[in-house]
């Protein structure tokens, strides 16, 4: 029988008035527990008020209840499909082959796409596609909140309707007055836009395509032209090269559209003892010459010397006797490229038609085959002489309309006022553009053109090879293609669609399927064997030309990083966090100087209490323009020469936090890359770095970084330049790799994952690093935050320079040190770089140890190791102790230090719904107060193991990738399955380059690295 009786705690219950109760019955606690006065924003952390006493008071009361905010985890609403598409399975992803081609970034690509959204670009293998850290990064743009939204006219919405219906109006005004329409667009690729452009004339009469490159290949495109008599830039298969000269070419960079690092690196791996030898002559380090055997450090007008001497070498046989160090390095060059013949090759970065043509002399005369001067390419078509036509044409009233498309001139343009001035005095002015940038606001019609995941198109990267663009994804604002403009303006009802499948089934597919090739991205047409046809063209003349060229004691090289590039993409936080591969600094531009010249100036740059960079300011003078930048000492830069990125400065169309650096575009007078006649002068003031490493060298750490020359590598025993350490085990000296901290187990059962990278393949491009980013949603944490050094990259690229002239003399003088006063010396004296150092990458993520010292520190077991050998982590057990991250001696783990999704202060993508449609569903969104690091894709090893038991079948030789593996065209990066002898892991991790990091730790990692090989042999 069931009692009635009433119980209460307190008298108070017995009053049915008392305002107590009644909040009692809705609230555990009386008064609320102030939880944001300790556990609240960033702010407060640093400036609470709370106690001490007052915080034990709360724990006391009841931890639950203060942990609150930082425990609970927030509620995502989902919304069922009611019916289900046929073509879509909740949770499992789609790819689509298609292609990027934004005017500077030409790449063939697959998109991974879930529930609708595209989510990850990955290169098209299929189709020979490779991608950088911006091709991996443009998924991004796709959801910038600040996109342009739909048209506009004068800064105001208008509707499609009204805006073709004056735009036309304007259109037969122009073509009234007999004045010509100027379509200005980046290098356009696409044969059927170009069709569409001459659509264009035939309807409104004269019209003129001008394309302009905001960076600039027009000499190497009019040297090019006036040898082989097409515009377009010759192709180079470096795999093919056993010795490569480059004269001012960061051809592993943005060179002539880029694209050249996976030959090199095929050619760089050493194979049957053999692998090719790079000389690199340049004012800037850069990362072509950061992962050259020999650099030579040359102010840009000695390049000029270098070039024209090289040539009389080669070409002429006249060998100058001067006893001057770059006459020396210009013979010995001369002598290998002789000896290698027709395997070597010569390329320049002089943006000089004259030294264009000097570097095509040479590699005609040694019947170079590496250079491909038949299959050309064609991502860069800018030509500087017709924007400059154009430029004068507007302002002297002789260009009726212009439409421009996929560029942004009045950012751009060295010459930008004299541009929007004339934009004033046309008829008619139109951007097509994705972004609300500087040209759109400048223009009358600003119309909104989709994101390339929106679009159809095509594209020729490469004669012979056509490739199609298609939509992953609905337009998510009111948005029109250029091409369907195009169409709509010449009277024509057909969409862009019909006309791109009609192009393509009467001119490229030949009978076959449409289909088929929309399957595969691409469709390859054979070419002909066809002799090049070669001008006469007087070479020595161009030299005498080029010798012409003076210097001056301070020049200026601009460049692009592999993060920005031309600055189109600047709206991009995971580009803008990227750190630079040489100086590892994000979020800015900066003048690079050498250390002698900072010293004779002045300059200085230190770190500051919580370590971060600072450094002076200068004032920088070019041609009558000034600019107040931050100086960065660099090592390996030519002393009397200056380095500066192009595609900072911008400011419309971006948030707050992206609009940083200054614009360099100003100082690009007349296109060219070297600027002369520079003047510097100190001024007050000290500007805040985001660098991610502090230490400059390698300092000794020779069992990190390891390294040997081609030659002992065919014929020195591996054990003596591949060292394996010796642990004390019984009073006896035994090799480290064979003693066991802990009892091991039998990993030869099942799945066990390894990821080999080779050193020699590396060169710290960068793009894994962005792919890890899409893959396993990293947030982005700002300049501030990482000068605290809590960036969150799970995967970085550790850059290191040598004090010696190499990094055997490092480790050679760390040994020779003695005494305590004399050691400590030669330390400090090691961390001062070489005035030329030698470079090494080292990607270095989490390296899964089989005996991982973080799992046996965890109090929470958060951290824990499976059997296939990956370190893993529960997230929702780890209490932030960090005690892992204080255990672990490859510094790979990150502490979550804020809540970065919905967070003001932290205004990236995840801070609004649009961004976070990138999110990778299969990835948990991190909370604060949680440790993260690589988790070696377990979703994707997950899902390849799962789609091989739902077909029926064993998982397939090397199908096992990660985001890096897969990012990584160079084959630095190879994961596989160790247990499964035909991966190619497999045998890497045996090869006798093969080596871990801190084996004497006795960590057994499963991330293996090979032993960097430099190839110091000279004819």
């Amino acid at each position: 029988m069931a009692s009635n009786k009433k119980y209460w705690k307190s008298v108070e219950e017995l009053d049915t008035k008392s305002s107590i109760v009644d909040t009692l019955k809705q609230n555990e606690f009386v008064e609320e527990i102030p939880t944001d006065e300790f556990l609240g924003n960033k702010e407060n952390l640093e400036t609470s008020s709370t106690t001490r006493r007052d915080f034990l008071k709360y724990v006391g009361f009841t931890t639950a209840a203060a942990s609150l905010a930082a425990c609970e985890g927030p509620v995502v609403k989902s919304i069922p499909y009611v019916i289900k598409p046929d073509d879509i399975i909740p949770g499992v992803a789609e790819y689509y082959a298609t292609t990027m081609a934004n005017g500077f970034d030409f790449a063939n690509i697959l998109v991974k796409v879930r529930e609708g959204r595209p989510i990850k670009i990955e290169p098209n293998k299929d189709a020979n596609g490779s991608t950088n850290a911006r091709v991996q990064a443009s998924v991004l743009s796709l959801y910038d909140s600040l996109r342009l939204k739909g048209p506009k006219a004068n800064g105001l919405e208008i509707s499609w309707a009204d805006a073709d219906s004056q735009i036309i109006s304007k259109l037969n005004e122009v073509k009234e007055a007999g004045l010509p329409i100027a379509v200005l667009t980046g290098t356009c690729a696409s044969p059927s836009t170009k069709k569409l452009i001459n659509n264009l004339g035939e309807t409104f009469g004269n019209v003129n395509h001008v394309v302009y490159d905001a960076v600039s290949e027009s000499a190497a495109l009019d040297a090019f032209e006036a040898l082989y008599g097409t515009r377009a830039l010759p192709d180079y298969n470096l795999e093919k090269a056993a010795v490569i000269v480059s004269i001012g070419a960061d051809f592993l960079g943005d060179w002539q559209g880029g694209g050249f690092d996976a030959g090199y690196s095929k050619s760089r791996v050493p194979a049957n003892g053999k692998m090719s030898r790079h000389i690199q002559f340049e004012s800037n380090m850069t990362l072509t010459g950061a992962n050259a055997d020999k650099r030579f450090m040359v102010k840009p007008s000695e390049q000029n010397l270098a070039l024209i001497k090289l040539y009389q070498a080669v070409v002429k046989g006249i060998a100058s006797r001067e006893a001057t160090p770059l006459n020396d390095a210009v013979q010995k060059a001369a002598a290998q490229i002789k000896a290698a013949g027709s395997k070597a090759v010569v390329v320049t970065g002089i943006q000089d038609k004259n030294a264009q043509l000097l570097a095509l002399a040479i590699n005609q005369a040694i019947n170079s085959e590496v250079i491909d001067v038949v299959t050309t390419r064609n991502v860069r078509k800018g030509n500087d002489a017709a924007v400059a036509q154009l430029i004068a044409d507007m302002n002297a009233g002789k260009i009726g309309a212009v439409i421009i498309n996929n560029s942004n001139p009045v950012y751009s343009l060295p010459n930008s006022n004299e541009f929007v001035e004339g934009l004033k005095k046309v008829t008619l002015s139109v951007a097509c553009s994705m972004q609300d940038n500087e040209t759109a606001n400048a223009v009358q019609y600003a119309l909104a053109t989709p994101h390339y995941l929106e679009s159809w198109g095509d594209a020729v990267i490469k004669k012979g090879q056509y490739s199609l663009m298609q939509p992953t994804i609905k337009p998510l604002f009111n948005t029109r293609q250029f091409q369907d403009t195009l169409l709509t303006w010449t009277g024509s009802t057909s969409t862009y669609y019909d006309f791109l499948k009609e192009s393509w089934n009467t001119e490229v597919l030949e009978g076959k399927s449409w289909n088929q090739a929309l399957h595969d991205g691409v469709f390859t047409v054979d070419i002909q064997e066809e002799e090049a046809f070669i001008s006469e063209v007087n070479i020595d003349a161009a030299g005498s030309e080029l010798a012409k060229v003076k210097g001056s004691d301070f020049e200026l090289s601009l460049y692009t990083k592999t993060g920005l590039g031309d600055g189109q993409m600047a709206n991009n936080p995971w580009l803008q966090e990227l750190p630079d591969p040489i100086t590892r600094t994000s979020w800015d531009n900066y003048l690079t100087m050498s250390k002698a010249d900072a010293e004779a100036l002045g300059v200085i740059n230190h770190n500051v209490a919580n370590g971060a960079l600072n450094g002076s300011l200068v004032e920088m003078s070019v041609n009558g323009i000034s600019e107040v930048l931050p100086v960065l000492i660099q090592p390996g830069q030519a002393k009397g020469s200056l380095g500066l990125a192009l595609g900072y400065g911008r400011k419309q169309g971006l948030k707050s936090e992206m609009q940083t650096g200054k614009n360099a575009y100003q100082f690009y007078k007349e296109f060219n890359n070297h600027q002369p006649d520079v003047t510097l002068k100190l001024v007050e003031g000290e500007h805040e770095f985001a660098c991610v490493q502090l230490h400059n060298t390698l300092m000794g750490r020779g069992d990190i970084i390891k390294e040997t020359t081609i030659d002992d590598y065919n014929n020195v025993d591996s054990k003596e330049w591949n060292v394996v350490p010796v642990v004390s085990l019984d009073h006896n000296e035994v090799e480290a790799t064979s003693v066991d901290l802990w009892e091991a187990f039998d990993r030869s059962v099942g799945h066990h994952f390894n990821l080999s990278i080779d050193l020699n393949a590396c060169t710290g491009c960068g793009a894994c690093v962005v792919a890890c980013h899409a893959e396993n949603n990293v947030p982005v944490v700002g300049k501030e935050e990482i000068r605290k050094s809590r960036d969150m990259h799970w995967l970085r690229i550790d850059r290191y320079y040598s004090h010696e002239e190499d990094f055997a003399g490092d480790n050679e003088l760390k040994d020779n040190g003695t005494g305590v006063i004399g050691y400590k010396d030669t330390m400090a004296a090691l961390e001062d770089p070489s005035e030329n150092p030698s470079v090494a990458f080292q990607p270095v993520m989490c390296q899964h140890c089989n005996h991982a010292p973080c799992e046996t520190v965890c109090p929470v077991a958060a951290t824990s190791h499976g059997r296939q050998g990956q370190n893993q982590m529960a997230y929702n057990r780890c209490v932030g102790t960090r005690y892992c991250a204080n255990n672990c001696p490859y510094k790979v783990r990150r502490f979550n230090w804020f809540n970065y999704p919905n967070n003001s202060e932290f205004d990236y993508n995840m801070n609004d719904d649009l961004g976070k449609m990138v999110l990778n569903p299969d990835v948990t969104v991190r909370s604060r107060g949680v440790m993260e690091k690589c988790s070696m894709c377990i979703q994707m090893t997950q899902a390849t193991i799962l789609k091989a038991k739902k077909e029926g079948r064993p998982v397939n030789t090397n199908e096992f990738e990660t985001a890096c593996s897969n990012a990584c065209t160079n084959g630095a990066m190879v994961f596989g399955d160790v247990n499964k002898h035909e991966d190619t892991v497999a045998s890497l991790a045996k090869d006798k380059r093969a080596y871990h990091l801190l084996e004497h730790v006795g960590t057994k990692p499963n991330v293996v690295y090979h032993v960097k090989v430099r190839n110091t042999q000279e004819a």
